[in-house]
């Protein structure tokens, strides 16, 4: 397998960690299978929104699926840092090239470049929360063009209701988000439900990069708890978040899994890394199969792993319940 890592405009220092830990996950030729022995070969373009963790193990994750597979495929790696605009121009770059078989985007804004920008070749994305409501398929069920792929939907609700059994005295939830994700939106708007449901108050902030979110913290005001959605702008600056939390003495609890690794205290998420597998295998139904991403079902998770970090608990003066010690999948060390 070969790898090509480059990245638009700035931030050549951020993508090399990303190239170290794909390399380390893809690198190198495959052994023999049967993809392999019929020398087909791809190029796959990948656009990755920003670096965090979430999004690395997407991406390494899609091509540990070519790993796997035994599968020629030179990978293009872009990260866009965030930029929307830097996106754009990855994805007119990769429409513009001749040998790109396949284009995968991760996050909702580079999906949304993606799709815009790329007609010719098929279009995978993942890390997507609501790709109906991005405007990226005509429904989950039925694409219907060149793009589908997998959506990082996380159980919203029950990530708020781990808040209230983590510590029952909160009466409020803040949220820092970004304006400009859809995905973020989505989450915003189940989180208020659920809140409704719990009668907890929520309050919230937006923030268009991620050198406004201290800022926006402060503008919450006094809140019991702090809830960090899979905002890729706001995962971005989860070590703002936390030194937040611990000053305030209020606990965090994330959309996934990385922001619990860093010191959030808990949450009920998916594994991107297996997201980012699921992805690839359905790229290479595309690629090897010669399926039609129109008619390709947009897929999920099913299954969340309850992660929980005790030390991010005492930080902010809180102890996990030993019932949810028991239930935890991992507890971060």
């Amino acid at each position: 397998m070969r790898i090509r890592k480059s990245l638009a405009a700035l931030g050549m220092l951020a993508v090399g960690s990303l190239a170290l830990s794909a390399c380390s996950n893809g690198g190198g030729d495959a052994a023999s299978t049967d993809g392999a022995a019929s020398g087909d070969s791809f190029k796959v373009g990948v656009i990755q929104l920003v670096q965090h963790p979430a999004l690395d193990a997407a991406t390494a994750g899609f091509e540990q699926a070519f790993t796997d597979a035994g599968i020629d495929v030179e990978f293009d790696v872009q990260v866009a840092n965030g930029e929307q605009s830097t996106a754009a121009t990855i994805a007119a770059g990769f429409a513009g090239d001749p040998d790109i078989d396949l284009v995968l985007a991760v996050a909702t804004p580079a999906a949304q470049s993606a799709a815009t920008a790329i007609t010719n070749v098929p279009v995978l994305f993942t890390a997507v929360t609501d790709p109906v409501a991005a405007d990226l398929v005509a429904s989950a069920e039925e694409p219907g063009g060149n793009v589908t792929g997998t959506t990082d939907l996380n159980p919203v609700a029950d990530q708020i209701d781990l808040i209230t059994q983590l510590d029952p005295s909160v009466e409020s939830v803040g949220i820092v988000y970004s304006s400009g994700e859809v995905n973020s939106q989505v989450q915003v708007d189940l989180a208020q439900e659920k809140a409704d449901e719990l009668g907890l108050e929520l309050k919230t902030a937006t923030v268009t990069n991620v050198g406004e979110v201290p800022t926006a913290l402060d503008s919450l005001g006094d809140v019991d708890s702090i809830y960090v959605p899979t905002d890729n702008t706001v995962v971005s600056g989860i070590d703002t978040v936390l030194t937040y939390a611990a000053d305030k003495q209020v606990p965090v609890v994330s959309g996934d899994t990385g922001p619990v690794e860093s010191g959030a205290v808990a949450t009920l998420g998916l594994d991107y890394t297996k997201l980012g597998v699921q992805t690839g295998e359905m790229a290479i139904r595309i690629l090897q199969d010669g399926e039609d991403p129109a008619t390709m079902a947009v897929e999920e998770q099913t299954e969340f792993d309850l992660v929980v970090n005790p030390a991010g608990a005492e930080a902010v003066g809180l102890e996990i319940p030993q019932e949810l010690l028991d239930e935890a999948a991992t507890v971060v060390e």
